[in-house]
């Protein structure tokens, strides 16, 4: 089979009405993301960043996978499918994608601000004052600005195996994750999905300007 790798971004599940990371201001519900999505903001101001990540948590248990989500599913039936997402929900998950990579962490686990490696499944608010048996307070198992991305080299294996690179509701302004499109092989088919392509500055792409329903719609057409 051959395998086609999907990289996902904020398009991939706004049609599910998650709402983006940040608009176009850079500011979340007022905030300024650094105080919301760094180590130091977190330090300044516990109660802050929690609650911001309680709020996300609560609005998944509201949205649904979209037809993009299902049709990614779909194509698992004649391919291998590999999804790396720069996204924090489960959508994929929850519409059967089954190898999925988070590349910035996930939203419904937490773990040990001392241990890095001691995670686990969180679907509930976190406050001030949980912590793990070593006694450090829990945070979101999120990857903040200024953080190393752990599945950064995995992605990159991923990419470099991949027969078709499909783009789908990402700028591919991001880094690290907008380098992962460098590391596949130079005869690798790229397609590429977002209603606004930013990003078409590579001799395989083929541009596919609509929304990620729409557009994958008009990819399982091509790919049959």
């Amino acid at each position: 089979m051959k395998h086609i790798v999907v990289l996902t971004g904020a398009g991939m599940s706004a049609e599910s009405g998650v709402k983006t990371f940040r608009d176009h201001d850079g500011l979340w519900e007022g905030h300024d993301v650094m105080k919301v999505a760094s180590p130091e903001g977190f330090r300044q101001n516990p109660e802050l960043v929690l609650d911001f990540y309680n709020q996300r948590r609560r609005q998944l248990k509201e949205v649904q996978p979209n037809d993009a989500h299902k049709a990614i599913v779909a194509l698992e039936e004649q391919y291998k499918v590999t999804v790396v997402t720069q996204n924090v929900d489960d959508l994929h998950e929850r519409a059967g994608s089954t190898d999925v990579v988070h590349l910035h962490g996930e939203l419904r686990k937490i773990r040990s601000s001392g241990n890095p490696n001691d995670i686990r499944v969180w679907t509930e608010d976190l406050r001030v004052g949980d912590t793990c048996k070593k006694g450090y307070q829990l945070r979101p198992h999120i990857v903040w600005f200024g953080e190393d991305v752990p599945m950064m080299d995995t992605a990159i294996k991923i990419c470099y195996a991949a027969d078709i690179l499909l783009i789908i509701g990402t700028s591919m302004q991001v880094y690290p994750a907008a380098s992962l499109i460098n590391y596949v092989q130079p005869d690798t088919a790229i397609y590429y999905i977002d209603p606004k392509p930013a990003f078409v500055g590579h001799q395989n792409i083929k541009v596919i300007a609509k929304t990620a329903t729409e557009g994958m719609k008009d990819l399982l057409e091509i790919l049959k």
